[in-house]
């Protein structure tokens, strides 16, 4: 039994491991993350103090990030000749990322494993962002409200008539609304998402915060 054990534990760990320094360019499809920020803020943002999180700031559905994915996991952290962003270019995307800091992490996680220069990753990122509508509903929002995690998904389905259902799908954590995921092929057309980033979130009554 402690042989199994030992072999069990050595094969996760080589799992894990794979899905690290993977090579940059090889993946199958983008997805799209976008975090609802009011959330995210009550969850987090506000205990870091973050600028995001500020009132008057407007954020509502932020680009988390552009993911590379496999049809099932993804790459990480890849080996890339790339140089990596310069502070200008984080700064720069945090109108639609909420800070600098979050643009260089996804660059240093996910951005290595496209294959292509931060300058290039930050333009696919922002072109991707700008071909997904975000419902407008949400951003007419005046107070907390509970709903069904379907009715976001069903938004998004109304605001973007070419994806079909199986290219959406929506997250929660801490019983809110956390994110909306949209997968798009390489050259950002809607296209199904892989079985681990269909996940749908089941909850009746998740929390929806208005917009700040």
């Amino acid at each position: 039994m402690r042989m199994l054990l030992a072999g069990l534990l050595a094969a996760l760990i080589a799992v894990t491991a794979a899905a690290e320094g993977e090579r940059a360019g090889e993946f199958d499809y983008y997805v799209v993350s976008l975090s609802w920020s009011p959330n995210w803020c009550l969850r987090e943002g506000d205990a870091r103090d973050s600028p995001q999180c500020e009132k008057g700031t407007g954020h509502g559905w932020i680009l988390h990030g552009l993911w590379p994915q496999f049809h099932r996991g993804y790459p990480s952290f890849c080996q890339t000749a790339e140089r990596p962003p310069t502070r200008r270019m984080t700064r720069d995307m945090a109108d639609i990322m909420g800070t600098s800091g979050l643009a260089w992490h996804q660059w240093k996680k996910h951005g290595t494993c496209t294959g292509l220069s931060a300058t290039s990753y930050y333009a696919l990122s922002r072109d991707a962002y700008a071909r997904v509508t975000r419902p407008e509903i949400f951003r007419k929002l005046k107070r907390h409200v509970r709903l069904p995690a379907t009715v976001v998904e069903d938004a998004f389905l109304q605001s973007n008539p070419a994806m079909e259902a199986d290219g959406v799908t929506i997250t929660c954590r801490a019983d809110q609304i956390h994110e909306a995921r949209i997968c798009l092929s390489k050259s950002l057309d809607p296209v199904p998402c892989g079985q681990d980033v269909v996940r749908d979130c089941k909850l009746k009554k998740a929390l929806f915060a208005p917009v700040r």
